[in-house]
């Protein structure tokens, strides 16, 4: 799987539609897509890729696919949008979310939807960014050493 574009997901039905680059054919990006599912592992389609089984050189048409297929099988009744609170720091996908007066949050890395976040609790959802974009950045520094 190539690099998945987080800056055009959208998040439908409780679930975030991520688009990426399956392939080029006659010099165009060919789009997939997968997702993730606010219920995480107990969710139908979380972390598939593709289940529409649909291909597009257009990123606007592979969501609408996605869409139609959740219109059509979505297993999540969704009273909250889970992915509301997004961010893409450094090709990175960072969900903060809120439990009573507790922040946490959800990391995926650029190439795969595996959640590498630290489990960590913050007072406020600015110190969870702040903390996070602070090891990223601290990340990227050991590698270019």
């Amino acid at each position: 799987m190539s690099r998945l574009l987080y800056e055009n997901s959208v998040s439908y039905k409780g679930y975030l539609i991520i688009p990426f680059v399956f392939g080029i054919a006659d010099g165009q990006n060919i789009y997939s897509y997968s997702l993730l599912s606010e219920l995480g592992h107990k969710g139908k389609f979380h972390k598939l890729e593709n289940p529409a089984g649909i291909y597009s050189s257009c990123i606007d048409t592979i969501i609408e696919a996605a869409k139609e297929h959740l219109d059509e099988n979505s297993d999540v009744v969704n009273q909250n949008d889970y992915f509301k609170n997004r961010y893409i720091y450094q090709d990175n996908l960072i969900i903060v979310y809120q439990l009573a007066s507790k922040y946490f949050y959800d990391h995926y890395k650029s190439d795969n939807l595996n959640n590498v976040a630290a489990p960590k609790i913050f007072g406020t959802e600015q110190e969870c960014i702040t903390w996070i974009k602070e090891g990223l950045d601290k990340s990227q520094i050991n590698q270019q050493v």
